[in-house]
């Protein structure tokens, strides 16, 4: 999967660019429209939005570029992207609200540890983070699951670090490597990967990379730190709520349907490999993210909405409130395909064929270096895979399915590398753990760095394989 002169010829180029400058312009103006963009996010503090914003007008400009031909294209990326993944990442929103607001969430987390003994209880925490993370955003994964691990830690006497960390790592690597979480889907959309197949694999490299970086490394970070669950955040949660809950195998049961179907379908795909057939057919329909999504959400106003007690006005409800904080990470997702496109209408993306054509790097790995750039200037993950997505677009014009999904994890793993300061799951997690910004560096942030390596590790190694 190196880069080489056949994968770059003919074909393999963007559309005619609105500028005539030069690679040395360009390079100046991708430059300064990312500098504009970490600008305006870490020291002005502006919304990611509006800094998506103006920095491609910025870039566009730099790039000498008509505004008016900016503009044009700016709108038909942020319009392009929003369809491709919008619906998706409300059905998401959807799904992970009935989770929480059954119970249901309660009821994975409350069956699994009633199981785990002593030993065993940073593997049934990091269990429990990855199957929760699997329909929630990361924030609500943390505001959901971290006062359950402080209520463990405080009533089992465990380290805080020694189970904290593993619920972190599953959490974390679901939200950088597997849909339907915005990241990856906006960087499936650019990259026009398969989502079964990036599905797939990113399961495959999410096990062993949580493995490493939750409970294995916790051993460590239990060393490094030692603190105490603040008192005010270890939930009191009434007995009688338990009876209203859905069941455990009902829950789990929806969580993984839409992972269900779209895995069915790509396998399928695999198998019978006829466009023609009805049985091929029928799972594309079936397996397709926006149907296997609605699927679940369908699914999910009865096993969990129904079996929590609600009725119609409260289901309703939780619809409703489930779609209003969603606003703002449709507007980044969105304006970071407006980025994306204004990368490729001022002719970065040939620009970028044009001078790796000799590199002998792979495009995995360069994928992965861009996103940590902008990760680490950023803070944004969101942000890091979508802008380094759309600068490998290109490179992906040629690649097998197999490999442009893998490209799709290489960015994702890229987007968690370090966080530190400027990202608002830094200070999230430093203060529902108690702890000072050097233990949280130390713990969190080296976390994370383990999961952004270990995961591009896994994903070179599948490249071997296909």
């Amino acid at each position: 999967m190196h880069l080489s002169a056949e994968m770059l010829a003919a074909g393999t180029a963007p559309t005619e660019p609105i500028t005539s400058a030069g690679h040395a312009q360009l390079a100046v103006a991708v430059l300064f429209g990312i500098a504009v963009i970490v600008l305006l996010i870490t020291k002005l503090k502006l919304h990611a939005f509006l800094a998506l914003t103006i920095g491609s007008f910025g870039l566009g400009a730099a790039a000498g570029a008509p505004l008016d031909k900016v503009i044009t294209g700016f709108s038909t990326g942020l319009g392009n992207t929003v369809a491709g993944v919008g619906v998706l990442i409300a059905l998401g929103a959807i799904l992970g609200k009935l989770l929480a607001d059954s119970g249901g969430a309660d009821q994975i987390v409350d069956t699994i540890l009633a199981r785990a003994g002593t030993r065993s209880m940073p593997w049934a925490i990091a269990l429990i983070a990855g199957v929760i993370g699997l329909p929630l955003f990361f924030e609500v994964g943390i505001v959901l699951l971290i006062p359950v691990v402080l209520l463990v830690a405080r009533r089992g006497g465990h380290s805080l670090m020694r189970v904290g960390i593993p619920a972190l790592a599953g959490l974390s690597v679901m939200h950088g490597l597997v849909p339907p979480h915005p990241g990856s889907l906006a960087a499936i959309d650019a990259l026009d990967a398969n989502l079964g197949v990036t599905l797939a694999f990113g399961v495959l490299v999410a096990v062993p990379t949580v493995v490493i970086a939750g409970p294995l490394f916790s051993r460590y970070a239990a060393r490094w730190v030692d603190v105490t669950p603040p008192e005010g955040l270890i939930p009191q949660r009434p007995s009688e709520d338990l009876e209203k809950r859905p069941g455990f195998g009902a829950t789990v049961a929806t969580v993984l349907l839409p992972v269900a179907l779209m895995l069915a379908k790509a396998l399928v795909d695999i198998v019978v490999d006829d466009p023609e057939s009805p049985v091929q057919r029928t799972f594309d329909v079936i397996g397709a993210p926006l149907i296997a999504l609605l699927a679940a959400v369908m699914v999910g106003l009865f096993t969990l909405g129904r079996a929590a007690g609600f009725g119609k006005d409260r289901l309703a409800t939780t619809v409703e409130k489930s779609l209003v904080p969603i606003a703002g990470i449709l507007l980044i997702v969105g304006a970071g395909g407006g980025f994306k496109q204004t990368l490729i209408d001022v002719g970065v993306g040939q620009m970028i064929l044009d001078i790796s054509q000799d590199w002998n790097i792979s495009a995995l790995l360069l994928g992965w270096l861009i996103a940590v750039g902008i990760r680490l200037a950023t803070g944004s993950a969101t942000v890091a895979t979508i802008s380094a997505a759309g600068l490998v677009a290109p490179l992906a014009a040629d690649m097998g399915t197999a490999e442009v999904s893998l490209l799709v994890l290489a960015v994702g793993a890229g987007s968690l590398f370090f966080s530190h300061v400027n990202d608002a799951g830094f200070w999230l997690v430093k203060e529902y753990f108690g702890m000072s910004v050097p233990q949280t560096l130390k713990t969190w942030s080296v976390m994370e760095t383990i999961i952004s390596v270990s995961a591009l590790v896994f994903v070179l190694l599948l490249s071997l394989a296909v």
